[in-house]
């Protein structure tokens, strides 16, 4: 696979730490964004003790003009940005009739308003070179909704509607466009959940665990080598079979 930029939203997270090593592991040049400078070079540190190499930029995908400024930084070091993973993600749960604005807005911009700050910035670049590949996390509760997270889900559909219409308008150019949904993986999030609760949410897994971060990574990779630039606008599910939608 030739070398590219990649950059990786919320790339410090468990799911985002994965992918970043499994992208420098095919010979990328990984970038990802933090809020949190002193966890973010705790886990620069982590990374380069295990051999992998990623360049950090502040920036809060919430806001367009710091994306905007994150992703010219990333280029400013890296050079053009051929790759890019929409992962940065938050919650904010509660069932619908106690939940505030503030609540709704937060995991909206976070999870998809992101989605246009970010990607806005690299989308003619890539059209130029006639190349590149974007990729989504979404979430199997985007798909099937869950209980106590209508913003939650309502953002994670938003991204795979993006990636549809998206894929459509630069097909031709070289660039293709598709999301994974994860179902429940084993983060450092959904194990601080109480064990009965994670003990129900198992029992619902036809493969009877859940998912690892380097699983989802795997499904990432999929869709970035050459071989697979007839593959877009493409929603790959991958949740031990909890939902199988198609």
């Amino acid at each position: 696979m030739t070398s590219r930029v990649a950059l990786v939203t919320g790339g410090t997270g468990g799911i985002g730490t994965a992918i970043c090593r499994r992208l420098h592991a095919a010979g990328h040049r990984v970038a990802t964004n933090y809020r949190d400078e002193a966890r973010a070079q705790a886990w620069l540190r982590k990374m380069r003790e295990s051999g992998c190499e990623a360049t950090l930029v502040p920036g809060d995908v919430s806001s367009p003009e710091d994306a905007e400024r994150m992703v010219r930084d990333v280029e400013a070091e890296l050079g053009p940005v051929e790759i890019l993973i929409n992962n940065a993600g938050i919650t904010r749960d509660t069932t619908f009739h106690k939940m505030t604005a503030q609540q709704w807005q937060e995991v909206i911009n976070t999870n998809l308003n992101s989605v246009f700050n970010v990607t806005r910035p690299v989308i003619e670049g890539m059209r130029e070179r006639k190349w590149g590949r974007i990729v989504q996390i979404s979430s199997i509760n985007g798909q099937k909704g869950q209980y106590g997270q209508a913003n939650y889900a309502a953002a994670k559909a938003g991204m795979h509607g993006f990636t549809i219409s998206l894929a459509q308008e630069n097909a031709r150019f070289g660039i293709t466009v598709n999301t994974v949904s994860p179902g429940y993986i084993g983060t450092d999030m959904v194990m601080a959940v109480p064990e009965p609760v994670r003990e129900k949410i198992v029992a619902q897994i036809p493969t009877g665990r859940l998912g690892t971060p380097d699983e989802i990574a795997y499904a990432v990779a999929f869709f970035l080598p050459d071989e697979a630039a007839w593959i877009t606008g493409a929603n790959l599910s991958a949740n031990g079979g909890q939902y199988m939608g198609w």
